[in-house]
């Protein structure tokens, strides 16, 4: 069954752009922000604006060259690429997600790159079996326990996914810091929308925060280190981000009551009036947390 938004939208000046209407189509009950080719890029330069903090989390662990890799909830593939780079060809990464085409697209473009020893499989991690290919020297997630009301059990066949000797490390949003200094009603509205969307469907807005006690659930027991990464930037740019996200979860939102039809699109007016007449406030992005754990030998 397939469910569809569809979003009117009116800019207010020509500075930023002609009206546009935005319509979004996606399996019901699946990843709530949708499986477009908008939604692929979308993801691509989020990675991208993580890639430093992830990098940071690997050069902590030491992941040595020819390990065997698997990314969880791969999407467009950017932190196989990373991962690739590391464990060179001897190394193997696989990734892993629900959505095929996107794995389709990840591989096209590791394997254009010369990451010959990367892998695809589609696989719902949600269904109760094992992680296929392991075991793993290094088994990552981002981005991925946030939208998954099974957490707990995903991640606990993720730690079981481990080799002995490996780790296990998971990178989420903690949404509750998204905000402009001074305040703006605008951002204010789409951060209530974009947090009782995700809620709606399923999600944990404060997956991030909450790692160490996940960790503990799944039976991995505390993490042996934690990361902590922000991202500031003028409201005149981050609201892209923003708006971004709020467009492709308006569907959603509608449904459960979140918002209406006249409130969205009041939403979208004001936030393109503030991006400009407030150009240069500071926009804190959600904060990006990581957590790891070093499988004991057995």
């Amino acid at each position: 069954m397939l469910t569809v938004g569809r979003i009117h939208r009116r800019r207010a000046d020509g500075g930023l752009g002609m009206s546009t209407t935005a319509e979004i189509t996606r399996p019901a009950g699946s990843y709530s922000l949708g499986h477009t080719p908008e939604e692929y890029e979308r993801l691509r330069a989020q990675a991208r604006v993580w890639e430093v903090a992830t990098a940071r989390i690997l050069d902590q662990i030491s992941l040595p060259a020819g390990s065997r890799c698997l990314d969880a909830g791969c999407g467009p593939g950017e932190t196989m690429r990373l991962l690739a780079d590391r464990v060179g060809a001897d190394g193997r990464v696989l990734g892993v997600d629900a959505d095929p085409s996107i794995g389709a697209l990840a591989t096209e473009m590791l394997h254009g790159n010369g990451h010959r020893h990367c892998a695809f499989q589609a696989h719902d991690l949600t269904a109760d079996e094992p992680v296929p290919g392991g075991p793993f020297d290094l088994v990552y997630a981002r981005l991925l326990l946030f939208h998954l009301p099974e957490r707990v059990a995903v991640l606990a066949r993720l730690w079981d996914a481990v080799a002995p000797g490996g780790h296990l490390v998971v990178q989420d949003y903690d949404l509750r810091g998204v905000s402009v200094l001074p305040d703006l009603a605008s951002v204010d509205e789409l951060g209530r929308v974009i947090i009782g969307a995700f809620a709606a469907a399923g999600a944990d807005v404060q997956a991030g925060a909450r790692l160490a006690q996940l960790f503990a659930q799944a039976g991995a027991g505390a993490p042996d280190g934690t990361d902590v990464a922000g991202r500031i930037e003028p409201l005149g740019t981050g609201r892209h981000m923003l708006e971004s996200v709020f467009r492709r979860l308006l569907p959603v939102a509608l449904a459960h009551g979140v918002t209406t039809d006249d409130a969205a699109a009041a939403a979208l007016t004001a936030i393109d009036h503030d991006a400009i007449a407030f150009a240069d406030r500071p926009m804190l992005w959600p904060l990006m947390i990581g957590a790891w754990k070093r499988k004991g030998l057995a």
